[in-house]
């Protein structure tokens, strides 16, 4: 099988006088494996969907391997897609499920058969062919809907939240497996989540939506580490974002200097050209806890409200001296921690580690409704174990 080349140019659609897709343009690559994250209501399903053909777009262009399908019927396009409801027929055997497909385009028995079991191999349920689709667990009939789409070996397989039905145990061994799938068979994969654990954990490019537009585009490790914005910062994992102001004249040669409440802090990541208010970012596993005594740069003390045990880490909720919220993480290994509830610190806040940020002009507590729903403690615990 071969990747598809797939771009989008100023891609929209609009449903009346809602704009769910708001020109956005990106490329994918051959072979890429590319992933549409954000909350729901922000345009990643709608645009899956004019890529594969449920929906026209209003304007713009849907090029598959140079060629404007935009008005294309699904059927005509070299594309398939995996739902989160696998829909798979109960009547039908696990084989005649996977064939199913195939009947339609004039592939002669013998190859059928040939096909579905490259394809029930591909994906590790050899052996299952007989069975019908209720004596299977849910992990399996995801199995067989990836292989019913692989048999049709289309160009760019499209995903739509496909392990979203799953228990999270079960959903983080198939985030490895479908991702080492989609290494082995080399198509193209766009896959629609609102899981940044998935994204993070599959994708080569991920593309990060907000009311209808991109806000960021990138490598995981990039969006994760460098976040355009705080809606960014604050959807993709983690991060404590705090209220701030650029002390005038503040900005030097690869540093900020930056207020927080009656402290002076140095940062030197982000925006370090900024002036008046901006956002502070600094991931959790970045944040450092001292006792209340010691001293050093870039310290702010603070009180421990409540630690939550993860597992392999353990999140302690803090409360700065300017009122800010803060959380940080620290690894379980084996000693007793120094701090609980109430226990005075000395938070320290890496310069390195701390990223201004443009001010949207809403508060924190703001953005995080924006993205509210989503199982921050989960998500934090798999980042940094």
């Amino acid at each position: 099988m071969s990747g598809g080349h797939v771009k989008l140019e100023s891609l929209t659609k609009r449903f009346d006088e809602v704009t769910a897709v708001d020109e956005i343009s990106v490329e994918i690559q051959p072979g890429e494996f590319f992933s549409l994250l954000g909350p729901s209501g922000c345009g990643k399903t709608t645009t899956l969907r004019m890529v594969a053909g449920f929906e026209p777009p209003t304007s713009g262009q849907v090029q598959l391997d140079g060629i404007d399908v935009g008005n294309w019927p699904p059927h005509r396009r070299n594309v398939n897609t995996v739902f989160q409801s696998y829909a798979l027929f109960p009547f039908l055997t696990v084989a005649e499920n996977v064939a199913f497909g195939m009947k339609y385009k004039a592939v002669p028995k013998s190859e059928r058969e040939t096909r579905v079991g490259e394809a029930l191999e591909l994906v590790q349920l050899s052996g299952f062919e007989k069975r019908r689709p209720n004596q299977l667990s849910g992990g399996q009939q995801q199995r067989v809907a990836l292989a019913r789409a692989l048999v049709l070996r289309p160009s760019v397989l499209l995903l739509d939240e496909p392990l979203g039905a799953l228990d999270a145990k079960l959903r983080r061994t198939l985030q490895v497996e479908l991702g080492a799938l989609q290494e082995h068979v080399g198509i193209t994969f766009l896959y629609v989540t609102h899981d940044q654990e998935e994204a993070l954990t599959m994708s080569d490019r991920l593309a990060v939506m907000n009311h209808g537009k991109i806000a960021q585009l990138g490598t995981p490790e990039e969006v994760y580490n460098e976040p355009a914005d705080a809606y960014v910062a604050d959807f993709l994992g983690v991060s404590n974002l705090m209220d701030a102001r650029v002390e005038p004249g503040g900005n030097g040669q690869g540093e900020c200097h930056v207020r927080l409440g009656d402290f002076i802090l140095k940062a030197e990541a982000g925006q370090l050209n900024a002036t008046g208010a901006v956002k502070l970012a600094i991931r959790p596993e970045r944040v450092q806890l001292h006792s209340y005594e010691a001293s050093g740069t870039n310290r702010v003390p603070g009180m421990v409200e409540r630690l939550v045990f993860l597992g392999s880490t353990t999140q302690i909720f803090l409360r700065l001296a300017n009122g800010s919220a803060l959380q940080t993480l620290v690894r379980n290994d084996g000693v007793d921690l120094p701090f609980s509830q109430g226990t005075p610190v000395s938070v320290s806040l890496p310069a390195e580690a701390l990223r201004v940020l443009p001010d949207p002009g809403v508060s924190v507590a703001e953005i995080r409704d924006e993205t509210l729903g989503e199982d921050l403690l989960d998500v934090t615990s798999t980042i940094t174990s």
